[in-house]
């Protein structure tokens, strides 16, 4: 186990804790860790969330294991913001995930983390085949003497937050509603790599991201705000258009990330960016000649760059 950031010491372990794959913490994952914080303030402990990597879902059933919202990374920068001490993030394998929910609850919340307190969510689910459930976890909380606070889930729009609600959307280019359930825009990452440079001959150069890790929206142009991953400590951030899809009007079939930073000069290749979408503008679709292309993609760049504008400063980053 390791800390991706925040006050918490192994050799004195004691804290208040969370459980939980917090993937994208979205406005469910920020009711829990707020609850979290509070709770750990009144006894004078850090407030500790415990994650997992991979998700568990990878290992025990890889050939449907959902796309990741965010990188361990980013969910610490996240959780951080929402007044979080420490971040542990577990390496999940099939040893850990055959360990059954009363072995867990003693070996890892009672012996290593030496829990006083817990805060789940109403679904919470925990040890081998996610027998454990919440009442579960009262009885055994009941019999250390653990205080235990469960969340109810989060409405919006009637029907409960979740971060397969939140793939769903974002799946679909639904990034506006996306992004209200989340407590951020919803951002990837990946490195500058080179594409086939049409961009620049257009007069819309643009930056080609690989190895991203985690979900793609679903094809389309839209708005957003990028920065460069080396600026994080001081960051200057771009209004950005990006395409998500094959160029169709090349006759392109493949997927590509194509991000177009709006005001930019200089060379982008081998560095690392992050991209914050904001609004969906449009669908992909083909154009019959390039000066028609030219005309859209100049439409598509005044809007984004507006929508960059009244979306006003994005947040200061806590990390990477």
């Amino acid at each position: 186990m390791f800390s991706a950031t925040g006050r918490w010491n192994p050799a004195a372990p004691a804290c208040v804790a969370a459980v939980g794959n917090f993937d994208g913490v979205h406005v469910g994952h920020a009711t829990i860790a707020r609850r979290l914080v509070a709770r750990a303030g009144t006894l004078g402990l850090p407030a500790v969330v415990v994650t997992f990597q991979p998700h568990p879902a990878a290992i025990l059933h890889p050939e449907s294991a959902p796309a990741l919202l965010t990188t361990p990374r980013r969910r610490a920068e996240l959780l951080a913001a929402l007044g979080v001490d420490a971040v542990l993030v577990q390496p999940a394998d099939r040893r850990l995930l055959a360990q059954e929910a009363e072995a867990f609850h003693a070996d890892m919340l009672r012996g290593r983390l030496d829990v006083r307190g817990l805060v789940e969510g109403h679904d919470f689910r925990f040890g081998a085949g996610r027998r454990g459930d919440v009442a579960l976890l009262e009885r055994l909380c009941a019999a250390d003497g653990i205080a235990l606070e469960v969340v109810p889930p989060v409405l919006h729009d009637g029907a409960p937050v979740s971060s397969s609600r939140v793939r769903g959307l974002l799946a679909g280019g639904d990034i506006a509603t996306a992004n209200q359930l989340l407590t951020a825009p919803y951002r990837i990452t990946g490195s500058v790599v080179e594409g086939a440079k049409r961009g620049r001959t257009l007069g819309f150069p643009t930056a080609n991201l690989a190895g991203i890790a985690t979900l793609l929206p679903g094809g389309g142009v839209y708005a957003a705000r990028a920065r460069l991953a080396a600026d994080d400590a001081g960051p200057v951030v771009w209004p950005a258009a990006v395409h998500v899809g094959p160029s169709v009007t090349f006759g392109a079939t493949e997927t590509a990330v194509e991000v177009h930073l709006i005001g930019f000069r200089g060379d982008l290749y081998g560095t690392t960016l992050h991209v914050d979408f904001l609004e969906r503008l449009r669908d992909t679709r083909s154009f019959a000649a390039v000066p028609e292309l030219v005309a859209q993609l100049t439409v598509d760049a005044t809007r984004a760059a507006e929508v960059a504008a009244a979306a006003g400063p994005p947040a200061p980053p806590e990390g990477a």
